[in-house]
């Protein structure tokens, strides 16, 4: 009885000690959120002089539960979205609005259906606050599919991007430069490409095989896979046995069954030579948690990512940290969506 008692207790203790955590959470995300409406001051210029408060709106959802976490606590918005990060640069304003969803529910029709149903309830928020450019961000860049069409229709005055132009360019500057300061040359390499039959795959394949580079293309889609060796003129395989040993690694996708960790690395390293791996996947493909087992041994550089000296966060450091990156930077599919909206600021005919 009295062992009962003591693991009772303890099993209390930890609950305890859990719901003060969670609620913890919940404060410091209402705190942030506060602060960053308070510290806003350009907005409440803008509301002065009669301008609308967004120009560019990157509707997204969240990685995972520690976004969830860091942003909502136990808190839930009811319309299942609310405002992230907010960007200020040379006069266009951009705002980061959440979905409540993470990357994991998208996995499930019951979760995509939900997603769509507060991906246009966001738009709405957006239009209605001015926005001209609304980025699909993250996963939500193909939520919609075939179905793309109905948001034209809902909202015809707005223009729609993915932003995967931008986020391209990025990555094959950032790729071929990292294979130069690497050493690694066409006809002396060999370079395997995660998820080579998405769109920013297919375009580093595309751009690998025209500077002479050996690539060879991973990933779970037969046909899709087999299309891409056939465009390309590529080797191909299904899994890291199957790769062989690359000097480096392109990741362009974050699916479970062709992501690396510490012993993918081994299997496809060449021995006595570090593994470049340029991670341009969001979530990483590589995890933060996986590269550390393998850092020795791994040169691992995020792709995809654009940097201005003039871009702001509301609340600086916080946010940006909170965003998981660094001063200055967004995402490549951010930075396309503010050009754009820059574009139409200045006068510029931009196509929807």
């Amino acid at each position: 009885m009295e062992k009962k008692s003591f693991a009772f207790l303890a099993h209390r203790v930890e609950l305890n000690d859990f719901i003060v955590w969670i609620n913890h959470q919940t404060l410091l995300a209402a705190t942030w959120r506060f602060l960053v409406t308070i510290f806003d001051w350009r907005i409440l210029l803008r509301k002065v002089i009669g301008q609308p408060i967004v120009d560019a709106v990157f509707i997204s959802n969240m990685r995972d539960e520690t976004d969830r976490h860091r942003y909502l606590g136990l808190w839930r918005p009811k319309d299942g979205h609310f405002n992230g990060p907010r960007y200020w640069i040379n006069g266009v304003a951009g705002r980061t609005r959440a979905l409540d969803i993470i990357t994991e529910d998208l996995a499930t029709n019951e979760g995509r259906e939900k997603a769509k149903r507060y991906f246009i309830n966001a738009t709405c928020w957006a239009k209605n606050n001015g926005a001209k450019v609304i980025l699909l961000a993250a996963s939500t860049k193909r939520l919609f599919g075939e179905e793309a069409d109905q948001l034209k229709n809902l909202f015809p005055d707005l223009i729609f991007t993915i932003g995967d132009n931008g986020t391209f360019l990025l990555l094959r500057e950032e790729t071929l430069r990292a294979l130069k300061n690497a050493g690694l040359k066409p006809g002396h390499c060999r370079i395997a490409v995660l998820g080579p039959y998405g769109f920013l795959g297919e375009m580093i394949v595309k751009a690998l095989v025209e500077k002479g580079y050996d690539v060879i293309g991973a990933g779970s889609n037969i046909s899709a896979l087999e299309r891409i060796a056939e465009k390309y003129g590529i080797s191909i395989c299904q899994t890291f046995t199957e790769i062989g040993k690359v000097e480096a690694v392109v990741a362009c996708t974050h699916s479970s069954r062709i992501r690396l960790n510490a012993e993918n690395v081994e299997l496809i390293r060449k021995p006595d030579k570090k593994l470049l791996v340029v991670d341009v996947a969001e979530p990483s493909n590589l995890t933060y948690r996986e590269f550390q087992k393998c850092k020795e041994v791994v040169i691992r550089q995020d792709a995809g990512n654009a940097y201005s000296s003039n871009l702001k966060y509301v609340l600086g450091m916080i946010s940006y940290r909170m965003f998981r990156l660094t001063q200055g930077v967004t995402f490549g599919c951010f930075a396309e969506a503010l050009s754009i909206a820059s574009d139409i600021k200045k006068g510029k005919e931009v196509e929807a």
